[in-house]
């Protein structure tokens, strides 16, 4: 058997280039800390990475995604807390103006005040998050919500939505509230009825707390007579209610309600009663309507108005300002409640967040497994190859040397 010359450079370059490739190989193992860097380095291994690692980036995802979530429920519930104190103050202002002894510059001044927390309330409903989106505008975001014009007249400008965000797979969160709930559509009165005093009245009638006492006598009567009634005073205190309808209103009996009113009483009747005080004049009445809505800046312009009018009896502006109150705290109520969900989704949010943080441990540690390498396999094997490949260059240039002419010199 002859061994040619070619034949051997062959062999020699072609152990020396395996070797530095598989060198290479190691040396990528060793840098990257990585077992599997190409799918040919294990095929099956590489389709557990490609699975894994899609896995952790949808976590992420959804970790990026309750992070913006919770910035933006952050700062709406801030926002809703600055609206609380601002109709805390202005509530408190209401309450003041009552006063019989103030004077007209005293309720002017306490005019400008509730002028500027009208203003402050426009500013809070117009809240941007971090991103210079409306928080109050539902899912029209990129447009300012409240407008307000020359007469401070507001109008809302977004939608009814809530913006929602994917936290996980089919769970979405609501990251947003609209505006129209918290600010615009307030019930007026308790909640189911507001009773107003007259606005013709003589008397020094003032329409106190009111509410619902029985409501399944509410509903019945509600549903023949709509919820509305007129109270009407006769001489002496006395008083007759009719309907919406104009109808007189009849007890179980079929007889009509009537009755006597004194100083501090109350009247009551189809499952309501209404506290008062004061003296009601012959003719006087008290109307009751349900279903009503007043907007929260409607509310303060209406105090602003009754104070700078001079021509209101001091009976006449407790009546505003107490309906007026009324409509603060149905708006307080409002954005209680909706307080309670942000705290209730924030909770959820808190909760997915650690379970994808633990989750990522997992996963990672998994794809470790899978794709990382030993370092102390890979380096004792980087340092075998390195001796190798220099064992091999070595002995080629001892056999390239070999030739007979090296004898016959």
């Amino acid at each position: 058997m002859r061994l040619s010359t070619s034949w051997m450079y062959q062999q020699s370059l072609s152990t020396m280039l395996s070797q530095q490739s598989a060198l290479a190989a190691t040396q990528n193992e060793v840098s990257t800390g990585n077992r599997i860097n190409l799918a040919s380095d294990d095929p099956a291994g590489a389709g557990q990475v490609v699975s894994l690692n899609h896995v952790i980036a949808a976590n992420e995802q959804y970790s990026n995604s309750i992070d913006t979530a919770n910035t933006r429920l952050n700062t709406e519930a801030s926002t809703l807390s600055s609206v609380n104190s601002v109709l805390d103050n202005a509530r408190t202002l209401a309450l003041q103006a009552v006063n019989g002894t103030l004077s007209a510059s005293d309720r002017n001044s306490i005019a400008s005040q509730l002028s500027q927390m009208r203003d402050q309330l426009l500013q809070l409903a117009n809240t941007t998050d971090s991103n210079g989106n409306a928080l109050f505008a539902g899912t029209s975001t990129t447009k300012t919500p409240f407008q307000s014009d020359a007469n401070g007249v507001v109008t809302y400008g977004g939608n009814d939505a809530q913006q929602r965000s994917a936290v996980g797979a089919g769970l979405q969160v609501a990251s947003s509230d609209p505006g129209s709930g918290l600010f615009m559509t307030i019930p007026m009165g308790n909640g189911t009825f507001e009773a107003s005093a007259g606005s013709a009245n003589t008397g020094t009638l003032v329409v106190g707390s009111n509410s619902v006492t029985d409501l399944n006598a509410w509903n019945s009567a509600a549903s023949s007579s709509g919820g509305g009634y007129t109270i009407t005073f006769g001489t002496g205190g006395t008083w007759s209610a009719t309907d919406a309808n104009g109808n007189a209103v009849l007890d179980s009996s079929g007889n009509p309600v009537t009755g006597t009113y004194t100083d501090g009483g109350s009247i009551s009747f189809n499952g309501m009663t209404m506290a008062m005080s004061g003296t009601p004049a012959a003719g006087d009445t008290v109307s009751v309507t349900s279903g009503g809505q007043q907007d929260i800046f409607s509310t303060l312009t209406n105090m602003i108005n009754a104070l700078q009018s001079g021509s209101a009896t001091d009976t006449q502006l407790t009546n505003v300002m107490s309906r007026q109150i009324e409509s603060i705290d149905q708006t307080q109520s409002a954005i209680s409640s909706v307080q309670v969900s942000i705290g209730g989704r924030l909770d959820t949010l808190q909760q997915q967040q650690g379970a994808y943080q633990d989750l990522s441990v997992t996963y990672k540690s998994a794809l470790s497994d899978v794709q990382g390498a030993d370092a102390y396999t890979a380096i004792s094997n980087l340092s075998l190859q390195q001796t190798a490949l220099q064992a091999s260059q070595q002995m080629f240039a001892q056999v390239k040397s070999m030739s007979l002419f090296n004898y016959l010199k």
